[in-house]
């Protein structure tokens, strides 16, 4: 960052704060990562039979996760399987998948000083002094942000065997509409579960 003298430090730092008003826009989110393991049949919309789905938490009446739930739920019937309702017994279901959650909301350093003053001297010879200058970093503070992370495995209910097992994880901005719980659970749930099984062993980024 150039250093500015003082006379011109206020007209220059008061002209770039009006600029940097002017574009500065709010962040909406970034890609979905998604990673799968898989031991499925690759032809998608096969079905699949009756599926059970439990929320891995401590509290799994939680309204909150209630949104993460449905959407995985409406994934998983679209990929064939026919997802029992919660009061459904365990023994009438053919797999059993478990669902768990993170979040965590954070606000992602800029690693800047946001101001900094130097000077430089000079000796000797006609015009010689001191000069004082500052240097201001107009950076804006990154907004605070929530980062979600989906797990959700596939078992064989009767022998416990391992079928499926992914997990999803995205960053957004807090202000973005797409942060609330429905829309950050669709967007997570789809591309957990798009193509469904998917190509196993394979780390994809979901727009």
């Amino acid at each position: 960052m150039p250093r500015l003298p003082f006379p011109l430090l206020a007209l220059t730092a008061g002209g770039a704060l009006a600029s940097l008003a002017a574009c500065t826009t709010t962040p909406v989110a970034g890609p979905v990562e998604v990673t799968r393991f898989h031991r499925l049949p690759a032809a998608p919309g096969t079905p699949r039979g009756a599926l059970r789905l439990e929320l891995v938490t401590s509290d799994a009446s939680s309204l909150e996760l209630a949104p993460y739930r449905a959407a995985i739920a409406a994934e998983l019937t679209r990929a064939g399987y026919r997802v029992l309702p919660a009061s459904a017994g365990a023994s009438t279901a053919q797999s059993l998948a478990r669902l768990r959650i993170e979040q965590v909301r954070f606000r992602p350093s800029s690693g800047r000083s946001p101001v900094s003053v130097g000077g430089s001297a000079g000796t000797g010879g006609y015009g010689s002094g001191v000069g004082l200058g500052i240097g201001l970093d107009l950076t804006p503070r990154p907004g605070e942000q929530i980062e979600t992370r989906l797990f959700l495995t596939i078992d064989d209910a009767a022998s416990g065997a391992r079928q499926w097992e992914g997990r999803a994880h995205r960053i957004v901005s807090t202000k973005s509409d797409l942060a609330a719980p429905d829309a950050n659970a669709q967007a997570l749930a789809r591309a957990l579960l798009e193509g469904f099984p998917g190509e196993s062993g394979e780390t994809i980024l979901v727009k």
